[in-house]
């Protein structure tokens, strides 16, 4: 919207055979250029989805993303998540410490805290590599596939990240509603503060 009212300026000039002010031209020149690259974008997305191609360029950048993010090699086990992660979690849930036995909520726990939050289709293709055994349980850590390279990193510090929201919350009421805000979830619709 405020390129378009510089280039009604500049057209406004040249229905008055004048040229545009000095101070002026310089944005009407930027907003001409922004305008004419959002137009070729808006061009491109179009032909896109009449072809149908938008689906398989969607679908080859989600690949690109899981490659980074999610190895086809498993990695020898390495302590990914703190102890602090899971105290923190105790904590808010307001369970009881025991000296790190983990109840199975926990696990489902961590994928709404860290998989699911991490980058889009990361939970889905951890499900995919790392299925459940027939008791139910899966073989392998999940943070053992991802790559050294970028998924580890980025796990990790989304961990932290998760972290520190966990220790500046009174509770798991008031963690979810940051964390919410903070860190969603894709294609979550987040929650408003109506009454502020």
């Amino acid at each position: 919207m405020v390129c378009e009212v510089y280039l009604k300026l500049r057209d406004s000039f040249r229905d008055d055979d004048k040229p545009v002010p000095a101070q002026y031209r310089h944005i009407v020149t930027a907003c001409d250029i922004l305008m004419r690259g959002l137009a070729r974008v808006g061009i491109i997305a179009l032909v896109d989805e009449a072809t149908g191609y938008q689906e398989v360029r969607d679908r080859q950048a989600l690949q690109e993303v899981l490659r980074k993010y999610i190895s086809g090699a498993l990695f020898e086990w390495s302590k990914t998540f703190p102890l602090e992660f899971y105290r923190e979690l105790f904590r808010l849930k307001g369970w009881t410490w025991n000296n790190g036995k983990m109840p199975g909520a926990v696990g489902g726990y961590t994928n709404d805290l860290i998989y699911q939050r991490l980058a889009p289709g990361v939970y889905d293709e951890l499900q995919r590599v790392n299925p459940p055994t027939e008791k139910g349980y899966r073989q392998y850590h999940n943070h053992r596939f991802m790559t050294r390279d970028i998924g580890h990193p980025a796990l990790t510090r989304h961990i932290y990240r998760v972290l520190g929201i966990m220790e500046g919350s009174s509770g798991w009421d008031d963690f979810k509603r940051k964390i919410d805000a903070k860190l969603p979830k894709l294609n979550q619709t987040i929650a408003m503060d109506l009454d502020a």
